[in-house]
C-alpha cells in the first residue's frame, strides 16, 4: 500500500487556515478531505462545503506540477484505498479494457460500410466533441471520489441510480462478452493440428452440401444453370452449398438449434472453455489491482505484436492491395446518412467503454493529483488509433481471401462474430503454414477479450466492495466477492452453451449494453455533473485551465450530440416494432 503524501506547498497553509474556519474541512495524516468523501461516503457538496475560491485547494486532476490537496487515508472505519503501484499500470489497464475485440472486428468493418475514408470525419468529430469528454469525466470522478461506479454519484444522491445502472449494465456484458472468449478458445485449441478442422468436408459435422472451392466465376453466366462446375454440383446447385468453415461454426462449435425454443443439450466441450477463462480471469482479479496492474502488461501489448505480425503477412498476399483501398476509398455520399453518424457514435461509446463504471473503477485507484486530464488524451488516441490500425490487417487478409475466391470484396467482409470465426478463419486456411497463423490469430483474439474482461470484473467488483466500508471488513472479502460474481455469471453462460445458446447471446449483446443504452447513461452522467451538481462546484476535482472547454461540452454540446443520435436512431427505427 503507498502512502499519498500531501505536497510541500502553500496548498498545506491554505487548508490549515481553511480548518480553523471550517471544521468540515478535516485533516487526516495530511488529507484535505473528509476521509468518509474519500471513499465516497458523502455527499461531495460536504465536502467541501463553504468552498468557493477557498474552500478547496486543488483538484484531482491537477497533476503532479498543479497545487492540489491529496488524500492520504481512510480515516476510522475505513480501510485506506490502495493505489497502482506505478502510474503505466493504470494507463495499461485503461489500455487492456477500452481496446478490445470491436477495435478489430467492428470499426473496420463500420469504416469500409460507411464510405471508407469519409467514416472518419464523423468519428474524429464525436471523439473529440463526445468521447474524450466523458472518458475524461468517468476517471476524474472516480480519481476525486476515491469510489467505483455507485459510490462516486453521492455528489448528487437523488441520481445514485446512475451507478446502479452502469453495475447493471457492466454485470451483463461481462456475463455474455466472455462467450466470445470461450469461442475462442475453443478454436485456439483446434489449431493445434496438421490441418485445420474447418478447412475441408470430410467431417463428422459435415452435410452433403458442402464445398470447399465454389468457382462462382464459372456460373456467372445464366445459361450454365445446369452446368456441372463442382464435383456433382451443377451452378443451380452450387447456390444452396454451404462452405466448411460455416459448418464447423454451426454444426460443431455452436451445434445451433433452429430458435430460442429449442435450447438443447449443452455442448460439454464449449463448457470446459467457458470454465478454464473464468477460472483465468478469477486470478487475474482476486488480489486487486496490484496484480492486475502487472498482468495487463502482456494482455495489452502483446496483442500489438500479433497484429504487426499479420499485417506484415497480410501485405505480401495477393489482393491486399485491392482490400485496403476497398477500406479506406471514400465516399463522400455517405456523409448525409444519419445512419453513418449514429454507428461513428455507437463505436466510439463501446470502443471508449463510456457508462459501464469500469473506468471510475479504475481512476479511484489513482494517487489524488494523478494528471488524468493527459492520460485522457493518451488512451484516446491508442484507443482510435489501434481501431484504424486493425483495418488494414484485417482488409488485407480479406482482399487476399477475396482475390482466391474469385468475388468481390464485399461478400466476404464481416463484422462481429462472422469475422472472427469465419471470414478470418476461412482466410488462414488458404495460407501456407495455415495452422500458425490461425494459432496466433485466435491467441490474439483471446488476449484482446481477456484484458477487457478481467477490467470489467473489476470495476463491478470494486462498486460491491464500496458499498460495504471497513467495518465489514474481511481478510478475503475481496477473494470472495470476486469468486461469487464469476460464479453467478458462470451459471448464466450455461445457458449460452446450449443448442440454442446463440440466441441468449444475441439478446444479451443487443438489449444489455447497446448503443443507445450507452449514451443514455453518457446523456443523464452529464446532465448531473453539469445542470445538478453544478459547473461552478467541478473545479474541485478539475483544475487544469485548459478543461474548461470540457467543461461546456458536458453542459451543452454532449447534451446536444446525445439527443440528436438519440432522434436519429428512432428515426433510422421508426418501423421497428419492439
Amino acid at each position: 500500500m503507498e502512502e499519498q503524501a500531501l505536497p510541500a506547498s502553500s496548498c498545506s497553509l491554505v487548508l490549515l487556515e481553511e480548518t480553523k474556519k471550517n471544521p468540515l474541512i478535516l485533516s487526516n495524516g495530511g488529507g484535505g478531505y473528509p476521509p468518509a468523501a474519500a471513499n465516497g461516503n458523502l455527499p461531495l457538496s460536504t465536502a467541501v462545503a463553504g468552498s468557493g475560491s477557498g474552500g478547496v485547494v486543488g483538484g484531482a486532476c491537477a497533476g503532479p506540477d498543479k497545487k492540489g490537496v491529496v488524500v492520504s487515508g481512510a480515516g476510522p472505519g475505513y480501510q485506506e484505498r490502495e493505489t497502482w503501484t506505478r502510474q503505466m499500470d493504470f494507463i495499461m489497464s485503461c489500455v487492456g479494457f477500452a481496446v478490445g475485440l470491436g477495435n478489430v472486428w467492428r470499426f473496420p468493418y463500420l469504416c469500409y460500410k460507411n464510405g471508407g475514408g469519409v467514416f472518419l470525419i464523423p468519428y474524429l468529430l464525436i471523439v473529440f466533441v463526445g468521447g474524450i469528454p466523458i472518458f475524461f469525466l468517468e476517471i476524474a470522478l472516480g480519481q476525486f471520489m476515491k469510489a467505483g461506479s455507485i459510490n462516486v454519484w453521492n455528489i448528487a444522491p437523488l441520481f445514485k441510480g446512475l451507478g446502479y445502472a452502469s453495475m447493471v449494465i457492466v454485470f451483463f456484458c461481462n456475463t455474455y462478452y466472455i462467450m466470445v472468449l470461450a469461442w475462442g478458445f475453443y478454436y485456439l485449441i483446434k489449431s493445434f493440428t496438421s490441418n485445420l478442422p474447418w478447412s475441408s468436408c470430410d467431417n463428422p459435422w459435415n452435410t452433403p452440401s458442402c464445398i470447399e472451392i465454389f468457382h462462382h466465376q464459372d456460373c456467372k453466366n445464366s445459361s450454365f444453370a445446369n452446368v456441372t462446375v463442382a464435383g456433382n454440383m451443377t451452378c443451380a446447385e452450387l447456390a444452396d452449398a454451404r462452405s466448411p468453415i460455416i459448418e464447423f461454426w454451426e454444426n460443431k462449435v455452436l451445434n445451433i438449434s433452429s430458435g430460442l425454443d429449442e435450447p438443447g443439450h449443452m455442448n460439454w466441450e464449449l463448457m470446459l472453455c467457458l470454465m478454464v477463462v473464468w477460472v483465468l480471469v478469477y486470478f487475474c482479479v482476486w488480489k486487486g489491482v496490484k496484480s492486475t496492474g502487472k498482468i495487463v502488461y502482456f494482455t495489452a501489448t502483446f496483442p500489438y505484436v500479433v497484429l504487426i505480425i499479420l499485417l506484415v503477412r497480410g501485405v505480401t498476399l495477393p489482393g491486399a492491395y485491392d482490400g485496403i483501398m476497398y477500406y479506406i476509398k471514400p465516399d463522400w455520399s455517405k456523409l448525409g446518412e444519419a445512419q453513418v453518424w449514429i454507428d461513428a457514435g455507437t463505436q466510439i461509446f463501446f470502443s471508449y467503454a463510456i457508462g459501464l463504471g469500469a473506468l471510475t473503477a479504475l481512476g479511484s485507484y489513482n494517487r489524488f493529483n494523478n494528471d488524468c486530464y493527459k492520460d485522457a488524451f493518451v488512451l484516446a488516441l491508442i484507443n482510435s488509433g489501434t481501431s484504424f490500425f486493425a483495418g488494414f490487417v484485417v482488409f488485407s487478409i480479406l482482399g487476399f481471401m477475396a482475390a482466391e475466391q474469385g468475388v468481390d470484396i464485399s461478400q466476404v467482409a464481416e463484422s462481429g462474430p462472422g469475422l472472427a470465426f469465419i471470414a478470418y478463419p476461412k482466410a488462414v486456411s488458404l495460407m501456407p503454414v495455415a495452422p500458425l497463423w490461425a494459432a496466433l490469430f485466435f491467441f490474439m483474439l483471446l488476449l484482446l477479450g481477456l484484458d477487457s474482461q478481467f477490467v470489467g470484473v473489476e470495476g463491478f467488483v470494486t462498486g460491491i466492495l464500496d458499498l460495504f466500508p471497513g467495518k465489514y471488513y474481511h481478510r478475503y472479502k475481496r477473494e470472495i466477492a470476486v469468486a461469487i460474481c464469476c460464479l453467478l455469471c458462470f451459471i448464466i453462460d450455461l445457458s449460452m452453451v446450449t443448442q440454442g445458446g446463440m440466441y441468449v447471446f444475441q439478446l444479451f449483446d443487443y438489449y444489455s449494453a447497446s448503443g443507445m443504452t450507452l449514451l443514455w447513461q453518457a446523456f443523464w452522467e452529464c446532465i448531473v455533473v453539469a445542470w445538478v451538481y453544478g459547473m461552478q462546484h467541478t473545479h474541485t476535482f478539475v483544475t487544469v485551465q485548459s478543461v474548461s472547454l470540457f467543461k461546456a461540452q458536458w453542459k451543452l454540446l454532449i447534451v446536444i450530440n446525445c439527443l440528436g443520435h438519440y432522434h436519429s436512431y428512432t428515426k433510422c427505427h421508426k418501423n421497428v416494432i419492439v
